[in-house]
């Protein structure tokens, strides 16, 4: 390990909470929050199906987005190389594209339910499949290249995001345990964190993880959903500490975008059908 990253490591297990900076207006429940080049990117349970753009300074209202055809929206996210918004439609079971800055939507089936959505290294879209414990790999214009089928032991898997390796840290909630794992190309587990569903402060227990985001130093930020927490792992999956609290949000985390050059920590804060996103400073 780098004096660089080491001295990165210790600054992180040694930080408090985060601070928050900023939330916005509660509204409908938020079930996308995403940001490129310093706008963020609401997508809320609305009709008509409507994302709303802030800027990223004061988090004012810029426009809004109309996206055709959405029904039970599951994630969404951005790819800066592409320059588009990538949303998944649970019940349609397609990824629906939004084209920037003209807004051109198009969509492509995924033949399976569309769940939690991640873009890779190389820009292309990760799809978790949860009915059929599968990865779906598409270019950004929804050809399917790749696709991997988790082994036995995850359970309900909920979100994945790739690593520079070609492996992926993901989380599920299931009958076998609540926790987050690495995962290898091969769809086994290679190291995991977690454990049977509970709400042990510091412990390896978590309710219903449900959304992952990774920063630049291997660092996992995990939505602890039913604890009404964020956690902060170490690249090797161990507890580092929680990062935002249950005194921080009003309902349950179900949505986490990290925006790693600002060290802000979108968070959608959800219950039933009203939802907000609050912005912690990590």
């Amino acid at each position: 390990m780098s004096l660089l990253r080491l001295n990165y490591c210790c600054y992180l297990l040694f930080l408090p909470v985060g601070r928050v900076l900023h939330t916005l207006a509660e509204g409908n429940d938020v079930w996308g929050v995403t940001s490129l080049d310093n706008l963020l990117y609401v997508l809320r349970n609305e009709s008509p199906q409507e994302i709303a753009v802030y800027d990223t300074d004061n988090y004012r209202l810029q426009r809004r987005i109309n996206v055709s055809n959405l029904r039970c929206m599951a994630d969404m996210t951005a790819c800066a190389y592409n320059y588009c918004l990538y949303i998944s439609g649970y019940t349609d079971r397609c990824v629906h594209r939004v084209a920037l800055p003209n807004d051109d939507a198009t969509r492509w089936p995924v033949n399976d339910e569309a769940g939690c959505l991640s873009v890779t290294n190389t820009h292309s879209v990760l799809v978790m499949c949860p009915e059929v414990r599968k990865i779906k790999e598409f270019t950004t214009h929804g050809k399917l290249f790749r696709q991997f089928e988790l082994s036995q032991d995850v359970v309900s898997p909920r979100h994945a995001v790739q690593l520079s390796s070609g492996e992926v840290i993901l989380c599920h909630a299931g009958a076998s345990g609540h926790g987050v794992c690495l995962v290898g190309t091969d769809g086994h587990v290679v190291k995991s964190y977690g454990g049977p569903r509970g709400s042990g402060t510091g412990s390896e227990q978590m309710n219903v993880p449900v959304h992952v985001a990774v920063d630049g130093n291997g660092f996992v930020f995990v939505a602890d959903r039913n604890n009404h927490r964020v956690l902060l792992l170490s690249p090797a999956l161990t507890y580092v500490r929680e990062v935002v609290s249950r005194e921080q949000l009003k309902w349950e985390p179900v949505r986490l975008f990290l925006d790693d050059d600002r060290r802000r920590l979108y968070v959608a804060d959800n219950k039933l059908t009203a939802g907000r996103v609050v912005v912690i400073s990590v």
